[in-house]
């Protein structure tokens, strides 16, 4: 068993993946001994660097530049304090190295740290920060160099001497350096990593001037959620962090900074710390969607013109086209399907040299889709989309699908669920498994349909549904119904929460439950249901088409692939 590694072992390398041995393992917390491409049931895609995106993944969920114990991570020298040195060179730069190799060991005069000193009795540093102000043709006076701190510098880079301003100009330059200041605001040049531990001290015994912007909000929310003093007091810690690791004059939090804020405090709270942030208006939301992470994953080291193309398709897809030939966009899902179909061919073609997708003939494409029936459905959907697309904006010469039949995908064959296993599920001692079982078992709900059911949406005990079909509800789920609604008043009695389904993560919040809610408790899955639900209603309707399609809100193709399967006889109920 693993235990959470402290602030020094962040700096130690990681060990070697235990099958290859040439990459690091995963994660040394919690313990993965092997690398992605290593890992039991893989090899799988290494995600992009938490930090950064970038696709060198290292290790501990960050690439070779951000993770500590990286060869290539930067630092900086262990004497001088320059930024730019790598593990390989012992954390010294080239002039530090060079004077530890001159000089012996001892106590600088003027800083009091033990390093190597030079004859008059000061370390490197201190030498470089007096030459800083040193005056042509004068000696430098380290006394007055190191009174008011000492200057930091870019490793293996000769610092530059302060020259002073003349006389007549220093007011008005002055003014115009006030006024560059005013106007704009200094990015972070690199990133340094906090210590946890000290983080979580002064958040707790310190906090800035945004406490009075923030706490309101904090305590209003916690009146209208039903937050507890926990949950209230976890918040308050994040944005006490957000304050003080951000620069003096920042006035905004961007989303990415808060996420980060998981690596120094393991019971932070978010997701509720994101919308206090947001309700106060000091929250850029600048995170990254899951489909543009994918997207790059499947389609990076492509050749620049191809890529160009595939980014003009993915870009409309999402976002849509307001211009002609205009188009609607799609769902991410149905994007995220079609990258899968075409990801592994299009690689294959840059692999063989082709650069871009112009070069891509009918005959060449019929010869890449793959012999699987589910796979070149979606493989040929994609395409359709792409070609099409690309087409339409003169970014190749001719559509290589025209013509090309659509493979039709292969169905699998409804099957009835197991009896004890739905029993066992009606009868669960969680009331919101019992629950959401019986409307499905009974009514054939969809998992989307559930999520999204809110107690608005029952009246009298009719279920409304927002395609206007009004289900009465049979007497068992009544029942549960009742069970539930007293289990969700007596455990969040002020929860604001309007959908029926209401988690420990969602009752602070008006969020819907997640997609394995409640079935991995339920040992069964909706779709399960559903489909045994449809199966007895072919049954007990004699296969009637168009009762079936009201009644669970299908489409005829659809009611067609449940028709026959447990009668033989009912294939003469098949529409033409």
């Amino acid at each position: 068993m693993s235990t959470k590694p402290g602030v020094t072992s962040r700096f130690r390398p990681p060990k070697f993946c235990f099958t290859c041995g040439v990459n690091r393992a995963a994660w040394h917390w919690p313990s993965v001994d092997y690398c992605y491409g290593c890992l039991p049931g893989g090899p799988f895609p290494a995600p992009s660097c938490e930090r950064c995106g970038s696709p060198d993944y290292f290790s501990q969920g960050l690439c070779e530049r951000c993770h500590p114990g990286s060869p290539h991570y930067i630092g900086q020298c262990k004497d001088c304090y320059a930024w730019g040195v790598y593990r390989g060179h012992q954390w010294r730069c080239r002039h530090c190295a060079w004077w530890a190799s001159h000089n012996p060991l001892g106590d600088c005069r003027y800083c009091h740290r033990r390093l190597p000193i030079g004859e008059r009795g000061a370390c490197r540093l201190c030498i470089e920060s007096a030459r800083r102000i040193q005056q042509p043709g004068r000696d430098i006076d380290l006394d007055e160099g190191t009174r008011h701190g000492l200057q930091l510098f870019f490793a293996n880079m000769p610092a530059r001497r302060k020259l002073p301003l003349p006389a007549q100009s220093t007011r008005a330059s002055r003014i115009v350096l006030d006024a560059e200041a005013s106007a704009w605001e200094q990015p972070a040049l690199f990133e340094l990593a906090p210590d946890p531990e000290v983080l979580r001290q002064r958040a707790t015994a310190q906090a800035r001037d945004w406490t009075y912007r923030t706490d309101g909000i904090v305590f209003e929310h916690a009146r209208q959620f039903g937050w507890s003093n926990r949950q209230t007091n976890q918040v308050r810690r994040s944005l006490k962090m957000l304050q003080i690791l951000a620069p003096d004059g920042t006035t905004m939090v961007r989303a990415t900074e808060v996420i980060r804020l998981r690596r120094y405090d393991a019971e932070g709270n978010i997701v509720s710390t994101l919308d206090v942030l947001d309700a106060a208006g000091l929250l850029i939301d600048d995170r990254t969607p899951h489909i543009d992470r994918y997207f790059d994953g499947k389609f990076a080291g492509l050749p620049p013109a191809m890529r160009t193309q595939l980014e003009l398709w993915f870009d409309i897809m999402i976002h849509g086209s307001p211009i002609p030939p205009r188009r609607k966009p799609r769902d991410p899902a149905t994007v995220k399907i079609q990258i899968l179909g075409i990801a592994p061919i299009v690689t294959a073609w840059a692999e063989d040299g082709i650069e871009s997708l112009a070069e891509i003939s009918p005959e060449l494409l019929l010869d890449s889709l793959p012999a699987d029936a589910g796979k070149r459905h979606w493989a040929e959907r994609g395409f359709r989309a792409l070609f099409g697309i690309l087409k339409g904006r003169n970014a190749i010469f001719a559509d290589p699908t025209t013509g090309m039949p659509l493979t039709e995908p292969r169905r699998s064959t409804p099957l009835p669920a197991d009896t004890e296993t739905i029993l066992a599920a009606l009868n669960h001692s969680d009331p919101a498994v019992a629950l959401a079982t019986s409307i499905v078992a009974f009514h054939g709900l969809t998992n989307l349909q559930i999520r999204a059911l809110q107690l608005t949406d029952i009246i009298d005990g009719r279920l409304t549904l927002p395609d206007g079909r009004v289900i009465p509800l049979a007497e068992p789920v009544r029942a549960r119904l009742r069970t539930r609604l007293d289990h969700r008043a007596t455990r969040w009695p002020r929860t604001m929460n309007p959908h029926l389904f209401v988690t420990m993560q969602t009752a602070p919040r008006l969020s819907a439950p997640s997609r394995q809610f409640p079935w991995l408790k339920a040992g069964i899955s909706a779709q399960t249901l559903r489909t045994d639900r449809v199966l007895h209603e072919v049954q007990a309707s004699g296969g009637d088409v168009r009762r079936i399609s009201d009644l669970f809100g299908i489409g005829i193709e659809s009611v067609a692939r449940y028709l026959g399967v447990l009668d033989p006889d009912l294939s003469g109920h098949r529409p033409d």
